[in-house]
């Protein structure tokens, strides 16, 4: 009979919870480990088969960890603020804050049927007062250091959520969140200067231990580039156009100038009889989002201003295009284009008819000491754009006095809480719900005492989520953030995981975050995370991505209920490489879940002696689920596993010992069934409580080993011999043995020989 996984898996979460064996020490004198996932955005769908594929790999990593002695930290929380909550509750008429309770209850209660190993005492939400104090608390310190500064600039609007945009919350020209079509507008915005940051968030990635293409996505949408400000006389002026390259070795080859729509000598170099025209192509440009305008797969498109520039190398006149794939912000939003020598340019070019000419390059230098250029560096990156016109955010620390400007709630009357209000509506004219609350708006200036109105906007859902991992530290305290002593203990986290498609967002902005917090002296490390992991995608079982529109999506709750806790978390585990996306299959769950029963039934296979054959498969098991938990290779893990299991079976026995070293390597991805069939032998205590097994290096070395003897190729014989004979002995016997001799009826030319393998005589 199977076993019946309800009654095991209540059984073992209740025993977890009482003995509270996942709680890490601040104080313990063992080695810390700190591994974390990427807290998840609680929405009312609850969990999809996708969330857990992350906390089920990190999850065998902290049951390891604690199992080779080390002081696991492995918490979980809540980033609960941002548009979802809010848009559902403007849907159904229900607060966010109880859309937001509700969900985080339905979370904790999935997370935990399934068996995750968090330590829920540290269990944070970032809108809880206690909480959110502390980002308003930091963001008062990026204010007070220079960083944090009002702007009014064009940004990126949704028109339907009604609210400013980030450039990495734009994705494809489209709102990430709701998928509509953004828009340009002029918006006043708090910013924070993360630009002042890229040097170092490009640099200090040489010293942490991330996947290759993470290192690569944040390097390049920071986006550094190295040239050179070359200045080109405009005829009949005495202005000048500066323009940006990274190619000054190519003027000799320039046959026009292009410049970003929003650049502001436009009014100067149209001339009248393109004013319709340039109009015209600016108003079309300014429905354009920065993505869709850097596509190159796109057609070229432009205007003439009518205006030409000297080319101060060698006195060419070129003229001046608009184009909207030069950003105004990036460089001096002017480049000089040369076709010969840039795809970009040259398909501009074309489309336009314009001059394409071969000329000699010189060298950097030279290229400067003809055109009284100056080296520079540019960077794709932008400030961050802070502000949001919601309600479901934090409340901007801050307070507008007419004599004292913008002052900085004192950190006494922290937090600045956020009003439970009926009506979070956003509103049309992209003020913030907030701005309507007279009670919250006027107050006092904290400097002069006088009449004063807050700031309205909210913070961004990437706030809470920059700092979160701090506050895991020490979630209780209510002087600081964390505990110096214990931010110095805990970081920097040994171990993170998360989507790839938080690489130019969370993992980002967290990273310059704690960079600051470094620079002020508040946290102990300049990287928050010493080693960073992602994981791909689970899709529907045709391919294609989950979706509840589809009606695809499978809801972890069936799979628990069905098959139970470890045959859900075996198969996240087993169904394909950790990095890539993969299909589920419900076959694929069934075959583990008879490998988990398979498991339960090898109490009645217990022997005081076992085969040779089992003794080597379980040192060479331990070997393997070692080292493909390090290297992040669940899946061939769980292949070694049930190949033990076959070998077993085959032999027909096994030893109490050995079985109870069999399940300590399973039990960091199936516990519950680890620990139930431990019981069954008699065992005391979790199996968790226990060491990580180790290899005996002799048993998994083959005793014997099988040699093909080959003659031209063709197999003729084969030898068992010891491993690693030596080369002239092996040649020795396979040429005596008579099933080779009588081929080798002609002098050997060529004896080729792999290594416990292959011999092959070629004759």
């Amino acid at each position: 009979m199977s076993y019946n996984h309800q009654t095991t898996d209540a059984k073992w979460q209740a025993a977890w919870e009482k003995a509270q064996i996942f709680r890490a020490e601040d104080d313990s004198p063992k080695d810390k480990y700190y591994v974390l996932v990427e807290f998840p955005y609680p929405s009312g769908a609850g969990l999809h088969v996708g969330h857990p594929r992350s906390y089920t790999a990190l999850d065998i990593v902290a049951r390891q960890q604690r199992m080779l002695g080390k002081n696991v930290l492995f918490p979980m929380g809540w980033d609960a603020f941002g548009l979802p909550a809010e848009n559902y509750a403007i849907k159904t008429g229900i607060h966010p804050s109880v859309v937001t309770k509700t969900n985080i209850d339905t979370f904790r209660r999935q997370l935990k049927a399934i068996g995750f190993s968090f330590d829920w005492s540290r269990e944070i939400n970032t809108t809880d007062p206690a909480f959110y104090k502390w980002t308003q608390w930091m963001f008062i310190r990026f204010f007070k250091a220079g960083l944090a500064y009002k702007s009014t600039m064009a940004i990126n609007w949704c028109p339907k959520d009604k609210i400013g945009l980030a450039n990495e919350e734009v994705i494809g020209g489209k709102c990430e969140r709701c998928g509509t079509a953004v828009e340009k507008r002029d918006k006043e915005q708090w910013m924070i200067a993360i630009t002042k940051y890229a040097d170092r968030l490009i640099d200090d990635l040489d010293t942490v231990d991330y996947l290759p293409k993470i290192k690569k996505q944040q390097i390049d949408w920071i986006g550094r580039s190295e040239g050179a400000e070359i200045d080109f006389a405009i005829d009949g002026t005495d202005d000048k156009l500066t323009v940006f390259t990274t190619r000054p070795d190519t003027i000799f080859g320039v046959t026009y100038l292009v410049i970003a729509p929003e650049h502001p000598l436009i009014s100067k170099l149209t001339l009248p009889e393109h004013r319709l025209a340039v109009d015209e192509y600016i108003a079309q440009t300014s429905k354009k989002t920065d993505m869709e305008r850097g596509d190159e797969t796109k057609p070229k498109t432009g205007a003439f201003t009518g205006s030409f520039v000297t080319n101060p190398a060698n006195g060419d006149q070129v003229p001046v295009w608009i184009a909207d794939y030069v950003l105004g912000h990036y460089g001096t939003g002017a480049v000089m284009a040369v076709p010969q020598h840039d795809e970009r340019d040259l398909a501009f070019a074309q489309t336009f008819n314009l001059p394409i000419i071969d000329r000699p390059l010189l060298s950097f230098d030279d290229a400067l000491a003809k055109t009284a250029g100056k080296k520079t560096i540019q960077y794709k990156l932008r400030d961050w754009v802070f502000s949001r016109q919601r309600y479901w955010g934090e409340p901007i620390p801050l307070i507008n006095c007419a004599h004292c400007g913008w002052v900085p709630v004192p950190d006494e009357q922290l937090p600045v809480l956020l009003p439970d209000v009926a009506n979070y509506q956003p509103t049309d004219n992209g003020e913030s719900p907030l701005a309507s609350i007279d009670s919250f708006v006027n107050t006092k200036c904290p400097t002069c005492g006088g009449a004063a109105k807050r700031e309205t906007d909210t913070m961004p859902n990437w706030a809470g989520s920059s700092w979160y991992f701090l506050r895991y530290i020490d979630p209780n305290n209510d002087q600081a953030f964390a505990d110096p002593e214990k931010l110095k203990h805990w970081m920097p986290i040994d171990l993170y995981n998360g989507g790839m498609e938080h690489t130019t967002l969370h993992l980002l902005y967290s990273r310059f975050w704690n960079k600051f917090l470094f620079d002020q002296g508040l946290v102990p490390t300049s990287e928050p995370y010493a080693r960073r992991h992602s994981h791909g995608l689970i899709m529907a079982d045709d391919g294609t991505k989950m979706s509840k529109s589809v009606g695809n999506v499978v809801n972890p709750d069936d799979i628990v209920q069905e098959f139970g806790a470890d045959t859900f978390r075996v198969y996240q585990a087993f169904m394909g490489p950790f990095e890539e996306p993969v299909p589920w299959s419900t076959n694929g769950v069934i075959g583990v879940r008879r490998f988990l029963d398979r498991v339960t039934k090898l109490p009645s296979m217990i022997s005081a002696d076992e085969s040779a054959d089992v003794t080597k498969a379980l040192h060479k098991t331990i070997k393997k689920v070692s080292e493909d938990i390090t290297n992040f290779r669940f899946n061939t893990a769980v292949a070694a596993m049930m190949t033990f299991i076959n070998t077993v079976y085959e032999q027909g026995s096994i030893t109490k010992q050995s079985l109870t070293t069999f399940l300590a390597l399973l039990t960091p991805f199936a516990p519950h069934v680890g620990n139930e069939v431990s019981e069954a032998l008699g065992n005391t205590g979790f199996v968790e409580a226990g060491n990580w097994p180790a290899f005996d290096p002799t048993l998994i070395v083959d005793s014997e080993v099988t040699i093909a003897i080959q003659v031209n190729g063709k197999l003729r014989s084969s030898l068992t011999v010891a491993p690693d004979l030596d080369e002239a002995s092996l040649i020795s016997l396979a040429t005596a043995d008579p099933n080779v001799a009588k081929f080798l009826t002609s002098p050997i030319k060529k004896t080729i020989v792999v290594a416990n393998k292959i011999v092959n005589f070629v004759i």
